[in-house]
């Protein structure tokens, strides 16, 4: 908050120390209210599919790269480095919930961040382009510090999408970090993004400022689904007996 030559005279002239102690208090009190409504905002606007925070996360089932440190992840040095991150591990091992807590935690130091699935970003993406709209909405989503794509190469998107998808990351290189949650070894980028020179391209930019966070372990949602607690799920039959079908299947 910036205040002109002649407020600082006047204070500096006519300022008493209880009422200069006073105005102190007023501008820390309205600073802190800005700042809290700035983190606010930036939370809205980042449009996370959930809320997640650092706090209580097991990083058990993470390996960390030997160049990045968990306090560098937490502390969030590798947004200022504009470092990227590849979270690579089987479905429901703790990626997006890793992802997402680091993009709160951006917010909350009021750092830009944006959330997207993969999915959901190409649709945008390719429904901005037929409107004539492409450029204004690269620049909504370029303006992060920070982006995240969840679920990538989960579902294979055609030519056209890749091609959206490419931009995002080519615009991005050097320019703000960004974290990739994924399933989908690189060797198999291409298969997805139907064509493996553009699948070569993004790997080189993700990589060469880059570090591959690998997640290992059991899902945790099937680790805690209903379906496998034997006491919530009930033979129909009079003996009462419990019914292991579903249970077979999901061992």
């Amino acid at each position: 908050m910036a205040f002109s030559q002649t407020a600082v005279q006047l204070c500096e002239e006519e300022g008493t120390a209880p009422m200069e102690q006073f105005l102190l208090k007023v501008l820390r009190n309205e600073m802190a209210s800005r700042e809290q409504a700035r983190r606010a905002r930036f939370l809205r606007e980042a449009v996370f599919s959930v809320y997640k925070t650092l706090e209580g996360f097991d990083f058990a089932s993470v390996s960390l790269p030997p160049a990045l440190t968990r306090q560098e992840l937490t502390s969030l040095q590798f947004v200022a480095a504009k470092t990227n991150l590849v979270m690579y591990g089987p479905v429901g091992t703790g990626k997006t919930h890793l992802a997402t807590a680091l993009g709160v935690e951006a917010c909350n130091r009021s750092m830009r961040t944006k959330f997207f699935t993969a999915a959901e970003l190409v649709v945008r993406l390719s429904e901005a382009l037929k409107e004539g709209m492409l450029d204004k909405l690269l620049a909504s989503v370029l303006r992060a510090d920070l982006l995240i794509i969840d679920e990538w190469g989960y579902v294979p998107v055609d030519r056209q999408g890749a091609q959206l998808l490419f931009r995002v990351i080519a615009d991005s290189y050097e320019q703000r970090s960004l974290i990739l949650t994924t399933n989908l070894e690189f060797s198999k980028w291409g298969t997805i993004f139907t064509d493996d020179q553009m699948a070569a391209a993004m790997i080189d930019r993700l990589a060469h400022h880059g570090h591959i966070l690998l997640f290992e372990g059991e899902s945790y949602r099937m680790k805690h689904a209903l379906m496998r607690q034997k006491d919530q799920v009930k033979s129909p039959w009079p003996d009462g007996e419990i019914c292991t079908i579903f249970l077979g299947i999901l061992a």
